[in-house]
């Protein structure tokens, strides 16, 4: 089969020497050589801006990131062609690490203790037990329920918020997003950005986390309103906020998010996607199209991801 690789972020040299060796009866190229418009299947991930005109033999697109809103959006994603998500097991792991990270920082104040520092200020802050502390996950699909099973093994309450039910042993799983959001101390973001989820963490739901809670935004800058967080930390609500993903990226240097004390944030890394993880996923979708076997981790578009 022909495949493509468009991507404007992730870069082709450390991908093909892996792909070719998992799929080696196949022929690869890169945007912008579209073989003619000959192409099978589409690997992508940002991808450039008219990659999907002309493509009229596709049986496939394969993100090669778990976020799928920049396909689905694509006026010209031609239709009846699966899109795939790309469930990575490293990218997984990575967030599961950055996620606990930061719920230790909070959890046991070495945001504070960094000021204090800055301040040479001798200061020690009350100690809470693990048990003592709900973290609320919003979204329970790979990689929170994951990260909910390691929360739950450091002895930490697990409260998570999806829009089908779930049941997962040991967390409190609720469809009330209200809910869930009242019981969480520490509240963290692993939705899809849809139309339903933009601007999900705004004014009213910051309100419902509990005092000197925090919250950690690891999916898509869209899901939070940036003048809600700001005046829910200003207020003195929110201890602390952990940022990965913005709106505009890279950040404008000008936002007031770069030189907030209440936030911590990072140029979305909290989990990349790892070629050498994720190869044998993308090689067992194009293994599947080959047999006539349906894609794994499709898009339902009536969902949106």
């Amino acid at each position: 089969m022909n495949i493509l690789f468009a991507s404007t972020k992730e870069k082709p040299e450390f991908w093909f020497p892996l792909l070719q060796k998992a799929l080696p009866a196949d022929r690869f190229c890169a945007w912008p050589d579209i073989n003619g418009g000959d192409i099978d299947i589409a690997l992508v991930a940002t991808h450039p801006k008219g990659t999907f005109a002309g493509l009229r033999k596709l049986r496939l697109i394969q993100s090669l990131w778990m976020g799928v809103e920049n396909i689905v959006g694509d006026t010209e994603l031609p239709r009846g062609v699966p899109v795939a998500r790309l469930i990575d097991p490293g990218m997984v792991a990575a967030m599961g690490e950055t996620v606990i990270a930061y719920v230790l920082d909070w959890h046991r104040h070495f945001y504070c203790y960094r000021s204090f520092q800055n301040q040479k200020t001798w200061k020690r802050r009350r100690q809470y037990l693990a048990s003592d502390r709900t973290i609320g996950i919003l979204g329970l699909g790979e990689l929170g329920g994951t990260i909910a099973a390691k929360l739950l093994a450091m002895n930490f309450n697990v409260a998570g918020w999806s829009r089908r039910p779930k049941q997962l042993d040991g967390v409190y799983c609720s469809t009330d997003l209200e809910d869930v959001v009242r019981r969480s101390d520490a509240l963290v973001c692993l939705l899809p950005l849809t139309d339903k989820t933009r601007g999900i963490v705004n004014a009213r739901i910051l309100a419902l986390i509990p005092k000197d809670g925090c919250l950690i935004n690891m999916a898509r800058g869209g899901h939070v309103v940036a003048a809600d967080l700001l005046a829910a930390l200003d207020s003195g609500h929110l201890a602390h906020a952990y940022l990965d993903v913005f709106e505009t990226e890279p950040l404008p240097a000008d936002s007031p998010l770069w030189s907030h004390p209440g936030i911590t944030l990072t140029p979305h890394i909290a989990a990349l996607t790892e070629p050498r993880t994720s190869v044998g996923k993308v090689a067992e979708n194009i293994e599947r199209v080959r047999r006539g076997e349906k894609p794994l981790n499709t898009v339902d578009f009536a969902a949106g991801y």
